[in-house]
């Protein structure tokens, strides 16, 4: 897609509130509740019926929509997203084009066919495109690969990945490796880019959770076989979760639905399950069976990306600032999150500062950020302020370090 049509879409009467990023066109309506957010959602759903549902995320404080791709934006697109607006509206629900970003890792190599593989096996992931991979489901980042020479110390960002023990059994037979690390769990590629490939495991032992497994979050997985029925089951989780005060975060994509409690939000601070968590999983999953919906326990995931640092406090407030994101407040976790629940999880682990060498280095993963046009400025203002350094500004994208030499790339899709 040109930039006259970018220029087109972001300028239509009726979508103001939207905006273009590297997955489509995206906006965010504001909802005092889940159970508000979902009248829209069910909008959207009668809306698409013929055609087929958008990318739909329902969270406690209001509804994500994207239609896309980037590249192939159509009038009919236009009409969508003007009409969804109008449904927003009538419910009283405001466009906050400030929530909307999204991150996606990219990794240098010169032996990315081997890296591809790899990549692809641990993630469960899906080609996009000549040089990337993205998640199925749509939820979790997606991995571009750019050539370039070989580096060869350890890079200071990893990726922790949670999936199924019978995924992460089957990724560990196709890679040949035997899982190494402090915790068992960590593989590696050719060029020596670490991923903790975690097992999760069941939410309870009771049948009544049996459709729910916690892979670092609690989550459940529906397929459905219409909007409609992806409209029904999101309205029965939402007054669910309302009622239970308990915040859960709704995901619909055309073939599937994915409810997830969200990082440790199923937990009581100490790794155990809360009863009342237990309860509400209940309820859905008899919610979710009345409808005639079955789980599929192979597809949800959870990703996070650790950085090592010396100074964690000042790389973490860097990354905050950043990406919008806010600290969690246990003492005894570095974690960052993304309040609005869209974007995966952050934290931090100290090095050796005598460690020289691998503090010097260039990493071979960096990440990518994708922000509104009228929204990069204030994102590099705020991650300057935090110690952070422009390091190439080349618009549509600009390169910033941390303290400490980590790299993202605030990237844009130009107005005019």
């Amino acid at each position: 897609m040109d930039r006259a049509t970018v220029t087109e879409f972001q300028q239509a009467d009726g979508v103001r509130g939207w905006r273009v990023l590297d997955a489509g066109a995206s906006a965010w309506f504001d909802a005092p509740s889940m159970t508000a957010g979902a009248a829209l959602v069910r909008r959207i759903a009668e809306l698409t019926a013929a055609t087929g549902l958008p990318d739909v995320d329902l969270r406690p404080g209001g509804v994500r929509v994207r239609i896309g791709p980037a590249g192939a934006l159509t009038r009919v697109d236009v009409e969508l997203a003007r009409s969804i607006s109008a449904a927003a509206q009538d419910l009283g629900m405001a466009a906050d084009p400030t929530v909307l970003q999204t991150v996606r890792l990219v990794i240098d190599t010169a032996d990315r066919p081997s890296l591809v593989s790899f990549w692809q096996t641990v993630l469960g992931y899906e080609p996009v495109g000549a040089d990337g991979l993205g998640d199925p489901s749509r939820r979790d980042p997606g991995l571009t690969f750019h050539r370039s020479r070989p580096r060869l110390l350890r890079d200071r960002i990893h990726v922790d990945v949670v999936r199924a023990p019978d995924a992460v059994e089957a990724a560990r037979a196709a890679v040949g490796q035997e899982p190494f690390g402090a915790y068992g769990v960590a593989l590696a590629d050719a060029d020596g880019n670490e991923v903790d490939l975690v097992p999760g495991d069941r939410l309870s032992e009771g049948p009544e959770t049996a459709d729910w497994q916690v892979l670092f979050g609690a989550m459940a997985c529906y397929p459905v076989d219409s909007p409609v029925r992806a409209g029904e089951i999101v309205s029965a989780v939402a007054d669910l979760a309302d009622d239970a005060g308990l915040p859960l975060m709704v995901d619909l994509r055309p073939e599937r639905v994915t409810i997830d409690s969200g990082k440790d939000q199923w937990e009581d601070g100490e790794g155990s399950v809360t009863s009342r968590f237990v309860d509400l999983a209940g309820r859905v999953q008899t919610a979710a069976r009345d409808l005639g919906l079955s789980a599929d326990l192979t597809r949800p995931r959870f990703i996070q990306l650790g950085i090592d640092a010396v100074d964690v406090s000042a790389v973490r407030a860097f990354w905050a600032s950043v990406l919008g994101y806010q600290h969690d407040l246990r003492a005894f976790l570095t974690d960052i999150y993304d309040p609005h629940r869209l974007n995966p999880v952050l934290f931090f682990q100290p090095m050796d500062g005598s460690d020289t060498e691998r503090r010097q280095h260039r990493n071979r993963i960096h990440v990518d950020l994708f922000v509104p046009y009228d929204q990069a400025q204030a994102r590099i203002d705020a991650a300057v302020a935090a110690g952070g350094r422009i390091v190439t500004e080349n618009a549509p994208r600009r390169t910033l370090v941390d303290p400490e030499g980590n790299e993202v790339d605030i990237v844009t899709f130009h107005q005019a």
